[in-house]
């Protein structure tokens, strides 16, 4: 009995939901431990009570079965994320922060305020050189694409992104000094 690959004649196309789960169960549990880590075993539980649930006959079980699991750890994911981002909010609004979140609440506010003041200093250069930074140093494209794009010379891109370092680097300059 073939009880961890997902190849060969049994690959769901004549066996049921169940039959499929229990003859390819290792080589599921490994695709959902491998996405979720320790949730994978309650996962794997949800996943066997959903097959049950499942009433109408499937032509190609195994593939569906998977795709169950995927969503299975993607619905986990999006779960554990709304629930962390409502325990932070909550916290935060009744002001219950402990020290460690206090500071990362803090950091993440500097880092803001220090992204606003180096988007306000660089929209003083101009909106080309802006984008042609944004795209260079952000987007990762080659100066020469950015050229061609903004339909100007490589030295002019060249130009703009000196511009942008000098600009940046005084303001790097100020933070140090204050």
């Amino acid at each position: 009995m073939q009880t961890g690959g997902n190849t060969g004649e049994h690959a769901g196309a004549s066996l049921s939901l169940i039959e499929t789960f229990m003859l390819y169960r290792l080589a599921i549990a490994r695709f959902i431990t491998v996405r979720c880590g320790e949730e994978a075993e309650d996962l794997m539980q949800e996943l066997w009570i959903k097959i049950q649930q499942v009433d109408t006959p499937v032509e190609r079980a195994l593939p569906y079965i998977y795709r169950m699991a995927h969503r299975l750890v993607l619905d986990s994911r999006r779960g554990a994320s709304r629930a962390r981002d409502r325990d932070y909010a909550w916290s935060f609004a009744t002001g219950r922060l402990d020290d460690a979140e206090t500071a990362m609440a803090e950091r993440a506010l500097i880092a803001r305020e220090q992204l606003d003041r180096i988007d306000r200093t660089l929209s003083k250069l101009g909106a080309r050189a802006v984008r042609v930074f944004r795209r260079y140093r952000i987007d990762g494209v080659e100066q020469r694409r950015i050229a061609v794009e903004l339909g100007v010379s490589i030295s002019t891109v060249e130009s703009d992104l000196r511009r942008s370092y000098t600009v940046l680097s005084s303001l790097m300059g100020e933070r140090d000094d204050a």
